[in-house]
């Protein structure tokens, strides 16, 4: 497994990510998600991401028991703060109130006195960013975290709250944006920006969720147990992918990946990797081979000419447009 640098920060993070959205404490039985979490260990990855309200607050829960015992300075734990994690008005946003009380709930899950990484799960529109960023800048000086980050943020969102940061003597060094080769809203806009301005990017959905393994085949059913029969989110999320027109391009990457000598989701693992703006890619599983196998992408270099061929081949589907981007900043209050 190898490591790199989160932004310009001096924080290394191994460059596949495990991540436990949509799997940890409701896809998947405890005993297994833990399961996940050890192979991901046994391929050398210590990054691993999650968020307050992932399974309702539970995955924060079910990670905290799963590292339990592991050495903490040889981890880095990153978790997120926006959405709803309760029924009152301030148990959402980026308020000064749900930030300094969501960091001590966060820390009480993982079982951590720290986290290496706070970030800011959506923009908030209705909280002044200078009531965010100082609230921010309070749980790094009180030791709560070592850095913050943002996701699906815009590019001007990014250089508003980066310009604070660094009035408060923070580091924002990290961006949580969907990336892959069929989603790549970020390239024209949030990634010069935040290569301008240090900022690394920790991209989610490498493969698609799941479309870019290949198991889905145009014009047949989703298999059975698959994310998109999943009837606790997952569908909703992958519907935009599970389409003939992108189902046919995907089948047309095989020979690609043959030649790389990758499976298909290796080489889309690998292609969000040679993005020199992209820190690490989040990966997650179901079942605990699926970790080892992902990471195998770590290390992997793609000639320019393999690349041409396969942004070629996908990019009549590919979703491009920047302006999807300020779409991720939710127009009403959670």
């Amino acid at each position: 497994m190898e490591h790199r640098h989160l932004g310009r920060s001096g924080l290394l993070i191994s460059e596949i990510a495990y991540g436990n959205w949509l799997t940890h404490g409701s896809q998947v039985e405890e005993d297994t998600a833990t399961d996940c979490v050890r192979a991901a260990l046994d391929a050398g990855i210590t990054t691993f991401d999650t968020a307050d309200v992932y399974a309702d607050t539970r995955a924060e829960s079910v990670l905290g028991r799963a590292l339990q015992g592991e050495r903490r300075e040889g981890l880095a734990i990153l978790t997120k703060v926006y959405w709803p994690t309760g029924p009152g008005p301030n148990d959402r946003g980026l308020s000064r109130k749900h930030i300094l009380e969501s960091i001590d709930n966060s820390l009480r899950r993982l079982r951590t006195d720290y986290v290496d990484l706070y970030q800011a799960h959506r923009f908030d529109r209705f909280t002044p960013l200078e009531e965010t960023m100082e609230a921010f800048a309070d749980v790094v000086h009180r030791g709560k975290a070592h850095y913050v980050g943002v996701s699906e943020w815009t590019a001007d969102q990014i250089r508003r709250a980066h310009a604070l940061a660094r009035e408060l003597r923070i580091p924002l060094v990290s961006s949580q944006p969907q990336y892959s080769m069929l989603w790549r809203v970020i390239e024209p806009e949030v990634v010069p920006a935040c290569a301008e301005l240090g900022i690394g990017q920790i991209v989610w959905s490498p493969i698609a969720q799941g479309v870019l393994t290949g198991k889905y085949q145009p014009g047949q059913r989703p298999p059975q147990g698959s994310r998109a029969t999943d009837d606790k989110g997952g569908a909703d999320f992958i519907s935009r992918f599970v389409r003939e027109d992108v189902l046919e391009r995907v089948q047309a990457l095989r020979p690609l990946a043959a030649e790389a000598g990758l499976s298909l989701a290796q080489l889309a693992i690998a292609w969000v990797l040679q993005n020199p703006n992209v820190s690490a890619a989040i990966v997650g599983a179901s079942r605990p081979e699926q970790v080892g196998e992902n990471a195998k992408a770590s290390g992997v270099r793609l000639d320019p000419e393999l690349m041409a061929r396969i942004n070629e081949v996908v990019a009549p589907v590919a979703v491009t447009d920047p302006a999807i981007t300020q779409q991720q900043t939710p127009a009403r209050r959670p």
